[in-house]
């Protein structure tokens, strides 16, 4: 079923766990890393702290907690993630259709994430996502703040000349959701990992494969 409201004239997804896989990497590196410096939480903790938002803000909160992290941690802990991402990261399965299914039904596409630029180009571009979102690759990290605030879907959707109520956001944190809410824009939640009761408060659906949210866009 197609998700009720305005017609659907854009589409805005986040970038790492619903473009491509980077979170499983990425939680991995973050678990390993912090380890070495006695701040040992297993996974589930970990992506509390750190999935929808930034790992500059992650290193605040576990620092606040009580890890001994070096001032420029987040610069050597990026340089870690970015050559892990480039040697081991996947699309998420079925959203490549997904974006040609857009493609050509003449729906515009963006990326807004609050992850770094220099992320996103590695990701997108080993993926082979890169040229259905380009130039519409957006970074809260050049904005003035990151979500859950909706600054990232409001600039997206005047770069596509896009009225919020005619698009739909695709996110898989509650952060992200939220900041969707903000701008007022419909929101799909992407929970391949399980997180769907989280998300569901903040979503006007909650799905599992990119077929459903391909439904729900009616491509």
């Amino acid at each position: 079923m197609k998700l009720p409201g305005a017609a659907i004239r854009a589409v805005i997804f986040d970038c790492d766990g619903v473009l491509v896989d980077s979170e499983r990497i990425t939680i991995r590196l973050l678990r390993d890393d912090l380890a070495r410096y006695g701040f040992d939480l297993p996974l589930d903790q970990i992506m509390a702290i750190f999935v929808g938002g930034t790992i500059k803000g992650g290193a605040v909160e576990v620092i606040r907690r009580g890890a001994a992290l070096p001032e420029d941690w987040t610069e050597l802990f990026y340089a870690k993630m970015f050559a892990a991402l480039a040697a081991e990261v996947e699309a998420v399965p079925g959203v490549t259709d997904l974006l040609a299914r857009l493609h050509q039904a003449g729906i515009a596409r963006a990326v807004g994430s609050n992850g770094p630029p220099a992320k996103m180009e590695i990701t997108l571009t080993r993926t082979g996502l890169r040229d259905w979102l380009s130039p519409h690759i957006y970074s809260a990290q050049e904005l003035e703040n990151p979500k859950p605030a909706p600054d990232i879907y409001l600039h997206a959707a005047r770069c596509l000349d896009a009225s919020p109520e005619n698009c739909v956001v695709v996110e898989d944190s509650v952060s992200g959701a939220r900041a969707a809410r903000a701008a007022g824009m419909r929101c799909i939640g992407y929970a391949d990992a399980g997180q769907g009761a989280f998300l569901a408060p903040h979503c006007d659906a909650v799905v599992h494969d990119m077929q459903a949210v391909a439904r729900l866009l009616g491509v």
